[in-house]
């Protein structure tokens, strides 16, 4: 479903040019749930930015469904690390608004967004604001309304980031569920070991800057990944490795 060819991105400024990606090879296939997992400033963000068509490469090019993306890809969502929810708007406005931009039928995007609400446990806040809402509930506002126009590409950076360790944990779970029943193909970007492990058919790792992809595993556990899944013999192999890749890089040391 998406390919990116050799992406290459170097970003020229007054103290000369910042080689962010290198030489960017991968494939993934449609329905596929796959992690970026890779230390600070290694240009995972911007390769989200680059396969959504929001920024041109430097070198290299992407394809989704063998298409060339040479603009914006409107058929993608993406979850960012902040909400960015209008705080004028109400919850389900806020879910809706995909909906408005992309003149849906009024009742069928608010069915579309009511229906969004009721999988991630919110429908009955649809007539609160932002600031009424804690920052999971924000989070998951946002997660609905990147999925309100069923997008074939689901692209979510570090968007659990700025949360506590029990709601993430939480988030987590509610996302494996939404994208259990909406199949979206997903890209997601973390510095989690553990939440890459727990959401992801395939981790690749990517290098320090300039990235490139380092190593690419597959995750071969259970789902639904509940707790028991994390405690398993399995998942303490893919972790072990992963941290092992991690220390190798310099990133984390004993």
């Amino acid at each position: 479903m998406l390919i990116l060819n050799n992406v290459g991105m170097t970003y020229h400024s007054g103290s000369g040019p910042v080689e962010a990606l290198r030489d960017v090879n991968l494939e993934i296939n449609d329905g596929e749930f796959v992690s970026l997992l890779g230390p600070s400033g290694c240009g995972k963000s911007t390769l989200l930015f680059i396969v959504t068509g929001l920024t041109v490469p430097t070198a290299g090019y992407v394809t989704i469904d063998d298409k060339k993306i040479t603009e914006p890809f409107h058929e993608a969502g993406f979850v960012f690390q902040d909400h960015l929810l209008l705080e004028w708007r109400n919850v389900l406005q806020n879910v809706s608004i995909q909906g408005e931009l992309r003149g849906m039928d009024k009742q069928v995007a608010h069915e579309r967004s009511m229906e969004l609400l009721h999988m991630v446990g919110l429908e009955d806040f649809k007539d609160k604001y932002p600031h009424e809402l804690s920052g999971g509930m924000q989070q998951r506002i946002s997660i609905c309304r990147a999925l309100h126009h069923d997008p074939k590409l689901l692209l979510m950076d570090e968007p659990f980031g700025a949360l506590d360790a029990f709601t993430r944990d939480q988030m987590r779970v509610d996302l494996e569920r939404l994208w259990a029943k909406r199949n979206s193909t997903v890209l997601f970007v973390t510095h989690d070991i553990s939440e890459a492990i727990l959401l992801s058919d395939r981790v690749v790792v990517i290098s320090r800057r300039p990235g490139t992809v380092l190593e690419q595993i597959k995750i071969d556990l259970p789902r639904p990944r509940n707790f028991s899944v994390s405690e398993s013999a399995e998942f303490l192999s893919y972790k072990h490795r992963l941290t092992k890749t991690f220390m190798e890089m310099g990133v984390l040391y004993e």
